[in-house]
């Protein structure tokens, strides 16, 4: 609901005494604002933020992430009616990459079974502005089926594509699992693709079997990890968990990969966080801090749609160089500004 304000004018204004002028505060709380699916990528100062809208592709920028609500986005991206991308637009992650700007999202014509990956190529310098061109879908002949939340994972020079599939072509078993493929160019793939994870462990089955999300980390040691949310996003218990490469591994054999025998992030009925999950990071203003940002419901069984909302908060890394991301913050609770924001 809008809530409109009078302006209060008078003839005769009470003058503004600037001896003293407010300050700024140095807090904010969660959530931000309502949606799913964020999605945070920096450059040059500029944060730019994508989430799921279901129709077209929606993009903000800002300085100043704590304040994102108050960023006024703009449509970058309407699919074709009737076309193979038109309908339940999900997703959307921005990357620059070979000094263009690629979106790549999912969508599908209307049934769930035809969801796929898609991208979007920009040559402006401002992907604010300039125009975004459909360069069609991105996927490997060997996997050519369900596809949901295209990421990138760049490493040693070379970039690997990541995503979600569910292999069975009938939508009977709706097991999701994490696939990765190594990238020619930023919307081809180059061979066939390696099944990264599915989900095995009793915490990615609530619901049904679910890994989807991969967002890669890499940590100030630069270990490599790729955390992912699980189970199904409609349950409480959809969480992240976490993939590590090991030392020199080859991010295409999954024998590389350890997977954490327990979710690295949960619910936290305490603090009005539900079904925490699909996450992106970013750092501080001054590079300082490492931030989550992810979608969580403020109540129980709220499921997976237009009641979940977006919070963020900082993180460290443990003496193994792995993430440590707590546990969800408090709805409402004062956080600290991430470092340098102004």
């Amino acid at each position: 609901m809008t809530t409109a304000l009078a302006c209060g004018k008078s003839n005769s204004p009470t003058p503004i005494d600037t001896t003293n002028p407010p300050t700024t505060s140095a807090t904010f709380s969660n959530p931000l604002m309502s949606g799913a699916d964020p999605s945070v990528y920096q450059k040059d100062g500029v944060y730019y933020y994508l989430q799921t809208n279901g129709v077209s592709i929606n993009l903000w920028s800002t300085t100043a992430m704590s304040k994102l609500a108050t960023a006024v986005p703009k449509t970058v991206y309407t699919p074709t009616p009737g076309s193979q991308n038109a309908n339940n637009v999900w997703a959307p992650e921005l990357f620059y990459l070979d000094g263009k700007w690629y979106i790549y999202y999912t969508a599908g014509n209307g049934s769930d079974i035809s969801q796929r990956t898609w991208v979007l190529e920009n040559s402006s310098a401002d992907p604010t502005t300039g125009t975004w061109v459909d360069k069609g879908r991105i996927f490997s002949s060997d996997t050519n089926f369900w596809a949901i939340d295209g990421s990138v994972l760049e490493l040693n020079g070379q970039r690997y594509f990541l995503w979600c599939g569910r292999p069975d072509v009938t939508n009977q078993n709706l097991t999701q699992n994490i696939y990765i493929a190594k990238m020619s160019n930023p919307y081809t793939i180059e061979g066939n693709a390696t099944l990264l994870t599915t989900p095995e462990l009793t915490w990615e089955k609530n619901g049904f079997g679910v890994n989807e999300g991969p967002q890669a980390l890499q940590s100030p040691s630069n270990q490599t990890f790729i955390i992912y949310s699980a189970s199904y996003c409609g349950t409480d218990d959809y969480a992240l968990g976490q993939l590590a490469l090991k030392a020199g591994g080859n991010p295409l054999v999954k024998a590389d990969w350890t997977k954490s025998s327990q979710p690295v992030f949960t619910k936290s009925p305490q603090s009005n966080a539900f079904g925490p999950g699909h996450n992106s990071f970013f750092k501080s203003p001054d590079g300082k801090e490492y931030w989550l940002i992810y979608h969580a419901n403020s109540a129980t069984n709220q499921g997976c749609g237009g009641q979940r909302n977006i919070r963020m908060q900082k993180f460290t890394f443990k003496t193994d160089g792995s993430p440590d991301f707590g546990a969800p913050v408090a709805t409402g609770l004062n956080i600290s500004l991430p470092s340098g924001e102004k």
